[in-house]
């Protein structure tokens, strides 16, 4: 199906992606069509094995070289200089690439039998939570792609990992899964970590996806509350939030913790509903969650959805780019 030009949607570990040749041009600008995507927005090109890298990349240096054999395959996307090779398209105009090799078995299989790399953002409309089950891909995508791979829900549930190699010294563009400080330990160097890449403001020119636009939103209007390091504050201002809209007449959401749902049991049976997005304990399960919870927010029927903030450690500040990408972010008051 990818050989003859047409799009398909494919499970990785980070979510589904919405996959097409990248060589083929009018496959790779039918992406941004079903998708709804901005023309400047680039893709990410994935690829199978290492000698696949040289397909797409002009030049790649030593640091991000070493990189890719002990992160690859995994949720880490590297920013390298463009083969000429690749359409324009792929990459927004950019003369850099974003590469990464998927470490998911359905996603590696669907590349190498498709004999090319494959480019993909997520499969879903632009904007939206990304799918971690196939049928949040049947949901936006059904009537404008030629195919969906229903590989189960995915392991990590949010978007890979990106570090730009194009600058020294590298650039975090997108949190991830994959550690920052696991790269600096590998590449034996520090990695600039923007306040872009924790989630505010945009960049004029997008280097990767998720730099510039709305992202991962619900339709329901999304209210973030940051955390600051005290639970107590952050379920107060919680509950001050919800409360407010319950006298409003509105009907609210709560996206809680484990640890916290039990503070909310009175708001909800005012109305409010609450979901529990793991526990703070374990910040990966939060992950997972994630984007699940989201769409869940438009299922229930709500009118506003309040989300608590977490600690930016490890995948927490991916936690936390998604979130300022997706609501309104407001600080701790009570």
């Amino acid at each position: 199906m990818v050989r003859r030009g047409g799009l398909v949607a494919f499970p990785t570990e980070t979510v589904y992606g919405l996959g097409a040749d990248t060589f083929n041009e009018a496959a790779v600008l039918g992406i941004f069509r079903a998708k709804g995507r901005p023309p400047d927005n680039p893709l990410i090109v994935h690829i199978a094995s290492m000698d696949d890298f040289w397909l797409v990349a002009r030049s790649v240096p030593e640091s991000a070289w070493r990189l890719a054999e002990r992160a690859w395959p995994g949720p880490l996307t590297i920013v390298v200089p463009r083969d000429p090779r690749v359409p324009r398209s792929v990459t927004a105009g950019l003369d850099s690439v974003a590469v990464r090799m998927p470490a998911h078995p359905v996603a590696l299989e669907l590349i190498k039998a498709s004999e090319t790399p494959i480019a993909a953002p997520s499969a879903n409309i632009s904007g939206r939570p990304s799918p971690t089950r196939a049928e949040h891909v049947v949901s936006d995508l059904c009537d404008r792609i030629d195919l969906v791979i229903d590989g189960g829900e995915t392991f990590m549930g949010v978007e890979s990992t990106i570090i730009d190699f194009t600058r020294d010294p590298p650039v975090l563009l997108r949190p991830g899964p994959y550690p920052v400080d696991k790269v600096e330990e590998i590449i034996g160097s520090k990695v600039i970590v923007t306040n872009q890449a924790r989630g505010f403001g945009e960049a004029d020119r997008p280097l990767a996806p998720g730099m510039k636009y709305k992202h991962y939103s619900p339709d329901t209007p999304l209210v973030l509350v940051e955390y600051t390091g005290d639970l107590e504050e952050l379920v107060e201002s919680v509950r001050s939030h919800v409360a407010r809209a319950l006298k409003e007449g509105k009907r609210p959401a709560i996206l809680a913790s484990d640890e916290t749902r039990s503070r909310y049991r009175d708001l909800e049976e005012r109305g409010a509903k609450v979901l529990s997005m793991g526990s703070r304990r374990s910040l990966a399960v939060v992950a997972r969650r994630l984007y699940h919870g989201l769409r869940l927010v438009d299922e229930i029927g709500v009118d506003l959805a309040v989300v608590e903030g977490y600690p930016e450690e490890g995948i927490g500040l991916a936690i936390m780019n998604r979130l300022r990408k997706a609501a309104m972010t407001f600080p701790v008051t009570t």
